[in-house]
This record gives structure tokens, sequence and C-alpha cells, in this order.
């Protein structure tokens, strides 16, 4: 993996989920993560956990991230100055505001333009967002952001929350059997869309809960790269919550799934671990520059933030996905990055395997793509993000090395294809 993970006897302060002791009365193999208690995998392990998320479904609890509520007339204007994603300019044409019930992905930097945090910000309500950032996060952004003044409030609800992903393409069938009122939840919810309340705190236009009652938060999100949601509740409704999907999916060849699985399908998927793939080095020169208010037509930024300055300096830093040519890894730790010649280039900051994908011809496939030979199955490829102090460009191999292997990998525009997260939710179900 390419999570740093403590052994769960480990001195520190240790943190538990809603769902810890579910954890460990179904075999959830433990290690500690952000200061939190999570399984790693259960007995099925990390690779039939990654392809179920493939083609059936993954359960993942994730409540040991951070979340903050902002509220407040001044509230737009702080987010403006502080997040990268210019909240004026949403949409296709970037010609509206971001509106009641979606969502963007952004980052929170420094003034050098280092990562403080990656953060998804929902708007909820009029003058309310909803702010989920890393573990551990919530008071190093509560306080960032209180270092404005204006008519704001800022609550942190770090570790009030159970957040659960449910990711797959079975998830929306699997959840339409135990909402309330399913059809009119599903109709027109597209992705990076919430629905629900976290009472008292907010309730946007269209309140979300289970047949049994527990009120919820539903987000058209999650960190895989396939099609799916992250649902929100109270920490005491978790478990119940929990259950009630766990049950539902039983027939739908539902998974839970641990940190292994995650990180792997967040991999393939193109998505940064912060502090890994992006950390204190400018955010510039990476995969992940849509989360910057560039102007296509001046190529400029549309507003001013903190660190934006920093990012418009030169900076010979680059940061580019790769994918192997078989399952192997190697320590992310421990490996440095050479071209052909021999030359060293930089290092690696996540190695992984996807096992789901493999090639065709030379092509990236992954289980889900279109026209695969009769009887396809990869036995998965390595695949990560690179560090480099040179230029590359996509087809390009280079050489990955730690102590004991040394093999060459692709620069890659797209590690694993035909991803389902953006698409229409009837393609997964009839509403």
């Amino acid at each position: 993996m390419a999570l740093h993970m403590e052994p769960a006897d480990t001195e520190r302060t240790q943190l538990k989920t809603p769902l810890y002791q579910w954890h460990l009365d179904h075999n959830g193999t433990m290690a500690e993560f952000g200061s939190y208690l999570l399984p790693l995998w259960y007995t099925n392990g990390a690779k039939a956990e990654h392809l179920a998320v493939l083609s059936t479904a993954g359960l993942f609890d994730t409540s040991h991230m951070s979340f903050i509520i902002l509220q407040g007339p001044a509230s737009f204007d702080l987010l403006q100055n502080f997040f990268s994603r210019d909240l004026s300019k949403w949409g296709k044409n970037k010609d509206t505001p971001l509106p009641v019930g979606r969502a963007v992905y952004g980052v929170f930097l420094n003034s050098e333009g280092c990562l403080l945090d990656d953060a998804i910000v929902f708007r909820v309500a009029q003058n309310t967002y909803f702010i989920c950032v890393n573990a551990g996060k919530g008071p190093l952004i509560t306080n960032h952001l209180r270092s404005q003044q204006g008519q704001y409030t800022l609550t942190d609800l770090s570790g009030a929350l159970c957040k659960i992903d449910l990711q797959g393409p079975h998830s929306a069938k699997i959840l339409a059997t135990i909402l309330d009122d399913p059809k009119a939840i599903f109709s027109a919810f597209p992705f990076f869309s919430c629905k629900g309340t976290l009472a008292p705190h907010f309730t946007t236009e269209i309140a979300v809960a289970t047949r049994s009652g527990v009120p919820l938060l539903l987000s058209r999100s999650g960190y895989t790269g396939e099609f799916g949601f992250e649902l929100f509740t109270e920490a005491d409704q978790g478990q119940v919550l929990w259950e009630e999907i766990f049950a539902a999916g039983q027939s739908f060849g539902l998974m839970p799934c641990g940190l292994a699985a995650r990180d792997s399908l967040r991999t393939g998927a193109g998505l940064p671990l912060a502090g890994h793939d992006i950390g204190s080095w400018p955010f510039v020169n990476n995969p992940w520059l849509f989360s910057l208010p560039q102007d296509s037509s001046t190529g400029k930024f549309s507003k001013d933030f903190v660190g934006a300055q920093a990012l418009l300096r030169p900076e010979a830093s680059f940061t580019y996905p790769f994918a192997g040519y078989d399952l192997r890894k190697i320590d992310r730790d421990l490996a440095t990055v050479y071209n052909l010649t021999g030359e060293k280039l930089g290092r690696v900051l996540t190695c992984v395997t996807d096992m789901a994908i493999g090639r065709v011809d030379g092509r990236l496939v992954s289980i889900n793509s279109p026209g695969l030979p009769e009887g396809f199955a990869p036995r998965g490829l390595c695949c990560g993000f690179l560090l480099t102090s040179s230029k590359l460009s996509y087809g390009e191999r280079v050489i990955v090395q730690d102590e004991r292997r040394k093999f060459e990998v692709e620069i890659v525009e797209t590690i694993r294809p035909d991803c389902s997260a953006v698409l229409p939710l009837n393609q997964f179900i009839r509403v």
C-alpha cells in the first residue's frame, strides 16, 4: 500500500469511528490511519474488495474524515479568498455561481502555494457551506478560515458525524431499497450534487431519510472514480445506517471494503492523496489543475486567493500518473525515478496495484472497457504518481527503482480508463 499505517497496538492516542466494533465483529484487519483505527481489509481480501467496486458494490467507513460547516453572510467571500475554486463561476460555461445542492473539489493553500489540504465544498443552503477535509485537518482549516474577519460562523463537526461511502454500479439499487421515496431523491441527481439534511445545522431543498427514519446528507460523489454515493449522518445513527445498507446489499454482491481497496481504487482513478501526491511543494504542473480558477479566455486566474501569486512563479516540479506492465510494486518511500539512460528524475509519490486494469495490444483497459477480448481477466498493473524535476510526455517510459526492484513504467494521462463516476444515474437504475 502507499498509505503509512501504524500497528494497532501503538501507544499513541487512537480514535475510533462509530463503526469500530462492527469492523472487529466482521473480521476487519485493523490499523491506524489519521489517528483512527480503521479496517485495511476483511476476509475477502483487498483484491476482491477492489473488484467489487467495479462489478457490484463496496461499502467503506470514512468517518475519520473531518467536517466543517460555514454559515453567514460573509461565507461566500471567505471561501473566495481561501479556497482555490471560483464559486462565482460554475457550470459548463462558468457563468453562474455554485448552486445550492452542488459541490466542487479544490484545495486550500498557504501563501507559498503549498497544500494545506484538499477538500470538497458543498453549497447546502443560501449562505451555508459544508466542507469535507481530510482526517485531522478540521482544526487546521477552521483556524485558517478564521484568520479573516467577517459575519460568519464556523462549526467543526469532526468526530461528530458518521460518513459512509457506497460505491459501485449497484449502489443506487441498494439505496433504493432503504431510502424513503427514492424516486424523488434520484430524480435529477447528477455527479457532485447533494440532497438531504444534517440537523440541526441545515436541510437542503430535499430532505433524505431511510425508511427506518435515519436522516442523512446524500452526495453523488466518492473517492474511487466509480459510480456511487457518500452518506453523512450523526454519529449515533451511523451503525443503524451502515447495517441497513449492508443487509440490503447482500443480494447485490455488496462487500465491506477497507483502506487498501480505497487506496488502490483512488490511485487507479487518478485521484490524489493529500500529503503524498500533493504536499509541501507548490501546487503546479499536476493532473489536478482543474481545481484552480483558470480563465480560459485570458489564461489567468479569474480571482485572487491565498497562494495564487506563488503559483505564478516558475517551478521545476512535475507530477505525473504512471502505469506499469505487470502487477509488481515498489516501496514509495525508497523509490527513485530515472530516465532510460540512467539520469535521476525524481521520486515516487504513490505506487499500488490496480487489480481491475491490464493491457490489450499495449493499450490500457479496465474490466469495464468496451470491446474487450472474450475471457479478458487482468492480473492487475502497478500504477501511481511520480514527482520529477523535468517535464515528461505521455507515452514516455521511465524507470522506477527501490532497494529490491527495478522496472519500466509508462507516463499516462489516464490510469484506469472508463471509470463510471460521472455517468448518468439512469444508466444504473430506472427512476
